[in-house]
């Protein structure tokens, strides 16, 4: 398939400078000999710099958690790209389903973050996923869909092509309910469909589509093992260097195994 893992650590707000070095100070040696999967942190944006600074000559990617989708001007409290840019930031989360939760993230700002990134040159990890009210209605195809449709409009196949997805279980964080591998796959797998129907087989099979259920080290090789995962965008399990690197690791050879 030609579809290389990456495994993206969502830090959300945790970790100051000096905290987020630290941790990347104990990730390096933990993952250098990886070169089978892309690894990214994603810190909160004070924290961004010096991680940056800490990630230099390694194999560890940064990433932000969100963009605003102008240039510039009066958006008290947001992040431009060109900001995001010049602090060394390569990969932006989009979408996330907290920044829909609390922050009345919608399809349609999610599409104009998106635009943004793309015109700036950085790598966009777009979030989708259904909440548990939306799955016991049997609804979770048709919110997938809309969102992919409405999130990625304006979009080409050859830009599509190279976009990283992850699917947000929200249903399955935090509530005690859980996804097996194969539950997973299923959705992966309808994703990897409405992206065929969207910009073709070719594009569609490039795209890397992440977990973002509570993936943990020890279902890692599980769920990457299954056809359509690709890897996974991680909370809490990032957030020390053994529980990420141990995941990362897990994570290849599930792919190693397809």
């Amino acid at each position: 398939m030609g579809r290389k893992v990456i495994v993206a650590g969502n830090w959300k707000m945790n970790k100051t400078a000096s905290e987020g070095v630290a941790l990347v100070e104990a990730l390096k040696p933990l993952v250098a000999d990886v070169t089978d999967a892309d690894v990214v942190v994603c810190p909160p944006f004070t924290t961004i710099g010096a991680v940056v600074e800490a990630a230099r000559n390694s194999n560890i990617k940064v990433g932000a958690q969100n963009i605003h989708w102008a240039e510039s001007g009066a958006f008290t409290g947001e992040i431009s790209a060109a900001m995001l840019k010049e602090a060394g930031v390569e990969y932006v989360i989009i979408g996330h389903s907290e920044r829909r939760q609390y922050f009345g993230e919608t399809d349609a700002t999610v599409n104009s973050r998106l635009q943004a990134a793309l015109k700036a040159g950085l790598k966009p990890i777009v979030c989708i996923g259904e909440t548990l009210a939306e799955r016991e209605a049997n609804r979770t195809e048709s919110v997938l869909g809309t969102q992919l449709r409405d999130g990625l409009k304006g979009i080409d196949a050859a830009t599509a092509a190279t976009l990283v997805l992850a699917y947000e279980p929200v249903w399955a964080i935090g509530t005690g309910k859980t996804a097996t591998p194969e539950m997973a796959q299923e959705t992966h797998a309808f994703i990897r469909a409405t992206l065929q129907a969207m910009f073709g087989t070719d594009a569609a099979a490039k795209v890397r589509i992440q977990y973002g259920g509570s993936m943990k080290p020890e279902n890692a090789e599980a769920l990457v093992g299954q056809q359509d995962i690709d890897g996974g965008l991680i909370g809490g399990a990032a957030l020390k260097a053994d529980s990420f690197a141990n995941l990362v690791h897990n994570a290849v050879k599930g792919a190693a195994a397809k």
